[in-house]
């Protein structure tokens, strides 16, 4: 595959997933997302892994959400919007056994795709957290559902506005109860592979059960919220065009709390 690396430890029974282009700060293109749907459908049926941890290959990104070079064809309609993010998720893709993602370095925008379909966070002490949209013209409707399951209202509400304005330190991350536990950096996966070893030990039955009632609760306030969120990027994303402006003029300036 050529933007994941794929390992597994058929002894401890936990498998680490790397997003592995980090040249484009782990971007997501079409390639990748393909190939992140496969790999969660093919581990349905290996039952040699009991657990996964995802990760981001490089120091300075997890993963900065769908690739800006990447072209999606959408239909011309305000009632449907394909979105290639929607299926790189575990969850999406009908996986239940647990996923714990470690995180070092920038993660943003579509990561919370990812992020809100692992079942809790490990993260290096440099990490930030930050989405872009609004500052690029873009509603965020997906990531800001995830991530309201996750976080409390206010912190999702001010990192969806504020866009590249401002980051989430580590540090808040953990206060707010998005990241579960903080390392030192470059310690995350690590941590999180030793998290996942437990969880594999445990009878799968009970692990994957416990998982799907996590999710099962979760799903009762995702479902209602997804059913708007195509509607909502077709109504308020700005024109192809203007994104790429104000992308391509972005400020780099930001502030981090």
């Amino acid at each position: 595959m050529s933007g994941l690396r794929i390992t597994a430890d058929k002894d401890t029974g936990v498998a680490v997933v790397t997003l592995d282009r980090p040249e484009r700060l782990n971007a997501i293109d079409l390639a990748m997302a393909g190939e992140l749907a496969a790999v969660w459908r093919e581990f349905r049926y290996d039952d040699a892994v009991r657990a996964v941890v995802l990760t981001g290959a490089g120091k300075r990104a997890f993963c900065t959400g769908v690739d800006r070079s990447t072209e999606v064809p959408q239909p011309n309609s305000p009632y449907m919007v394909d979105d290639p993010l929607l299926s790189v998720g575990p969850k999406a893709n009908d996986l239940w056994k647990p996923v714990v993602a470690a995180v070092e370095g920038m993660a943003c925008g579509g990561a919370f795709y990812l992020l809100g379909e692992a079942e809790f966070i490990v993260a290096g002490t440099s990490a930030s957290f930050f989405d872009p949209h609004t500052t690029y013209g873009m509603v965020s409707a997906y990531e800001s559902m995830l991530m309201a399951q996750r976080m409390p209202y206010g912190e999702v509400a001010r990192m969806a506005l504020m866009g590249t304005a401002e980051r989430i330190s580590a540090r808040r991350a953990y206060e707010v109860g998005l990241v579960s536990e903080l390392t030192p950096v470059g310690e995350a996966l690590a941590a999180a592979t030793a998290c996942a070893t437990v969880l594999a030990g445990y009878p799968p039955e009970a692990v994957q059960g416990t998982v799907r009632a996590l999710w099962a609760a979760r799903e009762a306030a995702l479902a209602p919220a997804f059913a708007q969120a195509s509607a909502l990027i077709a109504l308020g994303n700005a024109p192809a065009g203007l994104q790429t402006e104000l992308f391509r003029g972005r400020r780099r300036e930001h502030r981090t709390r």
